[in-house]
Formats: C-alpha cells, sequence, structure tokens
C-alpha cells in the first residue's frame, strides 16, 4: 500500500507553517519558503502568486485543521471532555492557548496588505457560533464562553496576558465545569 505523497502545494503550505513558527509570520520571505519545501520560486509562484496568498492558504489550513480537531474531539467519548459540542470548543481552545504562538506582526502586517485578510477568519467563527448555538441549549452560557475563549485567544496573540496560570486555570475550568451542566 502506497502513502500519500504531498503535493508542491502541501509542501510549500507545511514549510511556510514551519517557519511561521520558528520566524513568525511577519518575517517570511518566499525565497525561504521555497527553499524549505524544496521547491522553486517559480513553483511556489504557481501555487501562490504573492505572499498575502500564501498567508491567506495558512489561515485557511489552520481553519481547517481546528475544525477538524474540533470534530474529533466532541465525537470522541473516551476523553475527559463531555460529550457535547461547547465543551468540546472549550478543551480545544484551552488546548490552543497553551501551545506557542506567534506573534501579531504577521497578522497586522498580512491585514496590512490585504485589508480582507481575516474575512474568512471571521465568516468561520460566526459559522462555528451559530453550529454552536443550534447544539447548546443555555445560549448565555455559550455566548459568555465564546467571548472568554476568544478575549484569551486576543489577550494572547497580542502579548498582553496578563492574567496568572492559576487564574487562566480557575476560568477555564469554570467555563468547562459550565458547559459539562449544559
Amino acid at each position: 500500500m502506497s502513502g500519500h505523497r504531498p503535493s508542491s502545494r502541501e509542501k510549500i503550505l507545511a514549510a511556510a507553517a514551519e517557519l511561521a513558527d520558528i520566524i513568525g509570520p511577519g518575517n517570511l520571505s518566499l525565497d525561504a519558503v521555497a527553499q524549505r519545501a524544496g521547491v522553486s520560486k517559480g513553483g511556489l509562484l504557481y501555487n501562490f502568486p504573492t505572499k498575502a496568498k500564501l498567508m491567506q492558504a495558512l489561515v485557511q489550513n489552520y481553519l481547517k485543521s481546528f475544525e477538524d480537531a474540533l470534530a474529533a474531539k466532541a465525537a470522541n467519548k473516551t476523553s475527559d471532555v463531555p460529550d457535547n459540542s461547547l465543551a468540546a470548543f472549550i478543551e480545544l481552545s484551552v488546548e490552543e492557548c497553551a501551545q506557542n504562538q506567534p506573534s501579531a506582526a504577521g497578522v497586522l502586517a498580512a491585514l496590512a496588505e490585504d485589508p480582507d485578510f481575516l474575512n474568512p477568519v471571521r465568516d468561520f467563527k460566526r459559522s462555528l457560533l451559530d453550529r454552536l448555538k443550534a447544539e447548546t441549549p443555555d445560549q448565555s452560557k455559550l455566548i459568555v464562553a465564546f467571548l472568554v475563549i476568544e478575549g484569551l485567544r486576543s489577550m494572547k496573540l497580542f502579548d498582553m496576558d496578563i492574567l496568572h496560570e492559576d487564574e487562566r486555570d480557575m476560568a477555564l475550568s469554570y467555563l468547562l465545569a459550565e458547559a459539562a451542566a449544559s
């Protein structure tokens, strides 16, 4: 049985994601991405004509992976997560917030180059909130949890997280307990 052989597009996206983790998305160069992916710059430009298009594809990949992880977590009956979508969203967000995040410089640079850069993120989050609303009986709990999670993400993104670890853990434990009670 043969394994999946990644396309040049997949190689480029993987290389760009690795480099973004190492040097930050604002410091990505197309030359460095092409070199790391093992493709020519022309091959990179064929797939992604501009750095903005490459960044958009990275965002789309991130959103897809988050959606896939959320579906898997919601379906995983053996985890500590209660069997509901809100709890799965909170737990996945907690895991994501615990990971190192690149600085906001890359996001801000991409926004300066393309003001519509965050439209797919905005659309994704609206769609996610709508789906969670359809699956969560207590809309107040959902909205509060969603806002807390998005606040934590924003504080982390902009390196303004002033909470101590025990304070963040207390808030997240409260959200999970409330979600479990739904």
